[in-house]
């Protein structure tokens, strides 16, 4: 067994490298994982590259397996999947899904992986973060059949939910963002799309990903009588303005923030989060989803590629990174 790996850190916010790690046999109860796949979830990862964390949110923000703290030097990711080398003889061989960061190999609890469907695509299952946080949003938001819903924002998450949206009947959903080029990908989710000044109101329902003041105001405007606003962005240490003298109290609308640390509380008795987790990695077998990794590079590249993925050099929604 090797007695290392070599894992991305980030050195110094917007500088990132790759170091050696110890790499210890598991012991019991424990699984030796060798990673095909991760993926660069931009949004949370490049605030975090950009050193851009609040220092009263530093706990809020750690990954599972963070090692070192913020901003720096820090290694940070959640979107692993890779294949059980050692462990128990039911994993051995399988391949997984863990809350890890970028890294070669690594040794955790047994219980801190997910076994990827046999007709899940490897690459595809990196999405299984995204589509938990999508599904917690959606029992938070409750959406009812025929409801007109926007998604405000088509990151990975927005389109994450777009795409679960589209499995209710009679509802109709339209992608909004400021990238034209995202038309393409709401065709493929099997969403409508509309630029901001082009798309429609009355919306029953607003899910808001964009990450901006600009994006929250538009999926309140966006909203008929009574509608609500369900806010899954991180806005890191910017802050947000809107206005709030129209509409908002005369129709009666709200804002409720959805975040994926916790079961929502409309399944908290009902579902755990690991019940959570493999329930999104069995609705990756939708093929639609491959829509959101667009990008790859090796693991080597990483500290070059990040940069470019921090400040949109780099367009991205899901970049992977292959190990080979």
């Amino acid at each position: 067994m090797p007695d290392e790996a070599l894992a991305f850190w980030l050195r110094e916010p917007g500088v990132g490298q790759i170091r050696t790690e110890p790499l210890r046999a598991p012991a019991a109860g424990e699984v030796l994982v060798r990673t095909r796949y991760s993926g660069v979830s931009r949004a949370s990862e490049a605030l975090v590259f950009r050193g851009g964390v609040p220092a009263d949110q530093y706990d809020v923000m750690r990954a599972p397996f963070q090692d070192g703290d913020f901003p720096a030097p820090v290694k940070y990711g959640y979107l692993n999947v890779g294949v059980v080398q050692a462990g128990p003889d039911v994993l051995v061989g399988k391949t997984v899904f863990c809350l890890y960061p970028h890294q070669t190999a690594y040794v955790v609890p047994a219980d801190a992986v997910f076994v990827v469907p046999d007709d899940v695509p490897p690459q595809r299952a990196v999405l299984a973060g995204t589509v938990e946080t999508a599904v917690n949003a959606l029992w938070d938001a409750a959406p009812l059949v025929g409801d007109r819903i926007a998604v405000v924002g088509a990151g990975m998450v927005g389109c994450a939910v777009a795409r679960l949206l589209t499995q209710i009947v009679g509802v109709a959903v339209t992608l909004v963002d400021i990238d034209p080029g995202r038309a393409a990908t709401a065709a493929a989710l099997g969403v409508a799309f509309a630029l901001p000044g082009a798309a429609g109101g009355d919306c029953d329902l607003s899910i808001h990903t964009s990450g901006t003041s600009a994006g929250l105001q538009l999926a309140l405007d966006l909203l008929g009588p009574e509608g609500s606003v369900i806010d899954l962005s991180w806005y890191g240490d910017a802050d947000v303005r809107l206005s709030l003298g129209g509409a908002f109290h005369s129709s009666r609308l709200s804002i409720r923030s959805s975040q994926v640390g916790a079961v929502a509380p409309a399944r908290r008795r009902r579902r755990t989060p690991r019940q959570r987790m493999e329930f999104a990695l069995q609705l990756l077998r939708d093929p639609a989803f491959d829509a959101l990794i667009t990008g790859t590079c090796r693991f080597d590249e990483l500290p070059d590629v990040f940069p470019a993925l921090a400040d949109g050099r780099l367009p991205a929604l899901c970049h992977t990174v292959s190990y080979g």
